[in-house]
């Protein structure tokens, strides 16, 4: 039994089956999912084929030393932002041996959002190595933390698989 929802699992079957079978690898970079994206991805058999590393960047510090986020980014538009999810997506690529990387960052609440960022807001930024990048702002709403944090691993999911699908390795 996994520990995630069926659809989730479904989706990271897809992505390890698919990804194995082309010799591509990913990598995770994550702040409000801690890590899910990377359980779900290795809850699969397999996963070591596929899955190079996550890196779990929960605070602005953690985000500029794994990752190379810089401070002039965090300082002006804020952890939460397309700014700071393309540039998490873009450290995780060049700082792995992966061909695509992944990237979220959000409030999943309960507390912590604002008029301007409210509660279920999510950045997530999908990266293909010799490709383009892929931006998706979400607004989950206040549907509860775990809900938040399960519909982020699912886009999430879904944005590595329309990246590799539309040929951007």
């Amino acid at each position: 039994m996994s520990l995630f929802p069926a659809d989730i699992e479904g989706l990271a079957r897809q992505i390890i089956a698919d990804f194995a079978a082309d010799g591509l690898m990913v990598s995770t970079a994550e702040s409000c999912t801690g890590g899910l994206i990377a359980g779900a991805l290795t809850e699969i058999s397999g996963s070591s084929a596929v899955v190079d590393r996550g890196f779990v960047t929960y605070t602005n510090e953690a985000k500029m030393d794994m990752l190379g986020v810089g401070a002039e980014t965090l300082t002006g538009f804020g952890a939460v932002s397309r700014q700071t999810a393309l540039q998490m997506a873009h450290g995780a690529l060049f700082r792995s041996r992966a061909d695509f990387a992944v990237a979220v960052t959000g409030i999943a609440g309960p507390g912590g959002g604002s008029a301007e960022k409210p509660v279920g807001l999510v950045h997530l930024a999908a990266k293909a190595r010799h490709g383009r990048s892929l931006h998706q702002e979400m607004h989950y709403g206040e549907i509860g933390r775990t809900d938040i944090r399960l519909a982020t691993v699912r886009t999430a999911l879904e944005m590595l698989i329309a990246l590799r699908q539309a040929g951007l390795v």
